[in-house]
């Protein structure tokens, strides 16, 4: 079956996903883009088919490093190179993929020249072969944190600096950085999200004509993609055309004065930060003018490089969705004209300036020069579509409310005369809280919280195999072998290894926790104000919990019983709509919510025995009723708390209670569980994130946990 490409111009719609690739081809300088969308939506489909749009480059013939022939790289670990003629070939497009290891990343000693022959050689890796091409990561935010690190520091400097192993090596490493992800999977680390050009936001068309073509293209090309492919082959070649000319014209190109205080008075006005915003915007409007075959840029070139560098840049609750708000941005803008256009051959149109005259600087009403025929590339122009722009309203859920008597016949037998049960209210603002982790080394799942031994991670040492080698050693390896060489009857180059002599690497990175809320519903909660601020702390912890690749889950206790409202899941759009819709009323089973929580936490631990779990009790700390448990309902509650402290639950406490005379009594639920407590009143000054992230009790032995209980 043949190989080819789906075709970059055959992609359907997408107008801004496809411009900015073809800026970035057009300028690298611009320095890549992020692509955001659901699933489906052609984000790889589209950045695989660039490669094949791009000019071919001519490299140094045999150099793994890709060296330009005209002015190779004097540190090229392959040269010195004499300037000469090269050898032309197409652009590389090197993926990077999640679970690669850094070593695949950044290069390292070939362990079989250093086995063999006793020799330290290099052996390039990914960002090596990516250089003066395209380096893809898809799922870009699913990258391990170590990874993240190697790619910042090339991105950076242009160049991948080695020393690890007895090897020490420095070559260039200048790419266009390409990433798609899914925000539903959590969000970019800030650090990267910078380093991105170019943003995209993708979604699927609505339009029933757009989503046949689609389905008829896609069809067609799983039918034959060499005939497709031949097909739009012409099409391929006039984008290609497209790309070298304006490369050769983008030198040409005059970023006046004007056009400089335009993109400043928009950085400016969105208050982004740094000065990064202001050069990707000037770098992008010169492209799009060279794109357009102009030498200007005019003032509709500086609002499309504002739609696609500042989405990711600008100032924003932590939460929002990337967008700009187009109606500021053309505000901004309305109090410029256009830089003066380049002259035309013809000087007649000296003497009135007309209405359509765009030649006269005088105008302050012309809209940016449409009519001047430069135009906007035809991927895309300046009226980008709505969907991918439009100003982000997280906080709007029009059906929370509606639905909200929906629960009503939700209070179980018995209640009796119990507090009537209060409609749901909405969460207070959410708000981004500090970084926690459950202390100790774990050995959980991958993620971003708390450290942990893991298959991939920075590599902290050395030790002998407990069973089958996974991740070898090599230094460790040889410095054991080496001293039994003679003993062994070496007689060449290569070293006589024994099995005795392997040593396993020890790694470590980040772990994802089970993050459990167990969260009181009762009357005494029924508060509103008090409410709606609990559920605004839970539902910026589960989101932060979330970014951070932890599992979460939800209980609730109310009435007569405890109900898991969310099983332990990675979705935090289940467990915001059920934290929204909760309703309130009845009395108070504490004991029941933390028996619930120990069950659900044990299953768990039959499940996944290696995440660590983190348990978030959120009341005032009474207790008014023993649920189906016979028994004085504060005593049964202490209990229950000391059964989750004897297992070794890493938990924390938050103090709901409110008002001039305070009882106390979360405090001492606190004491029981051997955790910190919190006041209501700290949850929005981050004060519950940072006590998280100082909770001394983890997963530890039962007597260990008692006696730090004791001790607290």
């Amino acid at each position: 079956m043949s190989s080819a490409l789906f075709p970059f111009s055959a992609v359907v719609g997408q107008d801004d996903l496809r411009l900015a690739l073809l800026l970035n081809a057009v300028s690298p300088a611009v320095g890549g883009v992020l692509v955001r969308g659901e699933k489906g939506t052609a984000k790889s489909t589209a950045v695989r088919a660039l490669s094949a749009v791009l000019p071919e480059v001519d490299v140094v013939p045999g150099c793994r490093f890709s060296c330009a022939p005209a002015v190779p790289d004097p540190a090229c670990p392959d040269g010195p190179h004499e300037p000469g003629p090269g050898t032309a070939r197409p652009a590389r497009m090197v993926e990077l993929p999640v679970g690669a290891s850094e070593d695949r990343l950044v290069g390292a000693l070939d362990i079989e020249r250093a086995l063999a022959d006793g020799v330290k050689a290099f052996e390039p890796g990914l960002l090596a072969a990516a250089h003066r091409g395209i380096l893809y990561v898809d799922e870009v935010n699913l990258l391990h944190d170590h990874l993240v690190d190697s790619l910042l520091d090339a991105a950076a400097m242009g160049s991948c600096h080695i020393e690890r192993e007895g090897v020490s090596v420095r070559h260039a490493a200048r790419f266009l950085l390409v990433g798609t992800m899914n925000p539903e999977e959590g969000e970019l680390r800030p650090q990267l999200l910078d380093r991105f050009g170019l943003t995209v936001e993708v979604a699927a068309s609505r339009e029933p004509e757009q989503r046949v073509e689609v389905v008829r293209r896609r069809l067609a090309y799983e039918d034959d993609p060499a005939a497709f492919a031949a097909r739009w082959a012409g099409d391929e070649a006039e984008v290609r055309a497209g790309v070298v000319a304006a490369r050769a014209l983008l030198p040409k190109v005059r970023l006046g004065d004007s056009a400089l205080l335009m993109i400043a008075a928009v950085c400016a006005g969105f208050e982004v930060d740094g000065m990064r915003a202001d050069i990707v915007m000037a770098r992008t409007a010169a492209a799009l003018a060279a794109w357009a075959g102009r030498t200007a840029v005019l003032k509709e070139d500086v609002r499309q490089a504002a739609l696609l560098a500042l989405p990711h840049r600008r100032r924003r609750n932590p939460f929002d969705a990337p967008g700009l708000d187009e109606a500021r941005l053309d505000e901004i803008l309305d109090g410029f004209a256009d830089d003066e256009p380049e002259p035309e051959p013809d000087p007649e149109p000296d003497p009135d300036p007309g209405p359509e005259g765009p030649e006269g600087p005088e105008g302050p009403d012309d809209n940016g020069g449409g009519p001047d025929g430069g135009g906007v590339p035809p991927q895309g122009g300046p009226d980008a579509p709505e969907e991918a722009h439009e100003p982000a309203d997280a906080d709007a859920d029009p059906g929370t409310d509606t639905d909200s008597p929906a629960p009503a016949p939700q209070p179980a037998a018995g209640q009796g005369g119990d507090a009537p049960e209060q409609a749901a209210v909405r969460a207070a603002e959410p708000f981004r809280t500090k970084m926690f982790s459950v202390p100790g080394l774990g050995e959980g799942a991958s993620g971003r919280r708390s450290r942990a031994r893991t298959a991939h991670g920075r590599t902290t040492g050395a030790q002998r195999p407990r069973g089958q080698l996974t991740k070898l050693h090599l230094a460790a390896t040889l410095h054991a072998a080496a001293p039994h060489q003679k003993a062994r009857g070496r007689s060449g180059r290569g070293l006589v290894v024994r099995k005795d002599d392997l040593r396993q690497a020890t790694r470590e990175g980040r772990e994802g926790n089970l993050v459990l809320f167990v969260v009181d519903a009762s009357g005494s909660m029924a508060a509103r104000q008090r409410m709606g601020a609990v559920k605004g702390a839970v539902l910026s912890l589960l989101l932060d919990a979330y970014q951070r690749r932890d599992k979460v889950g939800l209980i609730t206790f109310r009435g007569s019983g405890a109900d898991l409202a969310l099983p332990p899941t990675s979705s935090v759009d289940a467990a915001a709509v059920r934290l929204e819709r909760l309703p309130t009323g009845g009395r108070t089973p504490l004991a029941a919510g933390l028996l619930k929580a120990r069950e659900v936490l044990r299953i768990e631990r039959l499940r996944d025995p290696s995440r660590r779990p983190l348990l978030v009790v959120v009341t005032d700390g009474r207790a008014t009723s023993a649920g189906a448990l016979a028994g004085d309902a504060r005593g049964l509650a202490a209990r229950s708390a000391r059964l989750l402290a004897a297992d070794g639950v890493a938990s924390v406490v938050v103090d709901c209670e409110s008002g001039p005379v305070r009882l106390g009594l979360a405090g001492a639920l606190a004491a029981e569980l051997g955790s910190p407590a919190v006041t209501l009143e700290g949850l929005r000054a981050d004060a519950l994130a940072g006590l998280v992230k100082n909770v001394r009790t983890s997963a530890m032995s039962p007597s260990s946990s008692h006696t730090n209980r004791r001790a607290a």
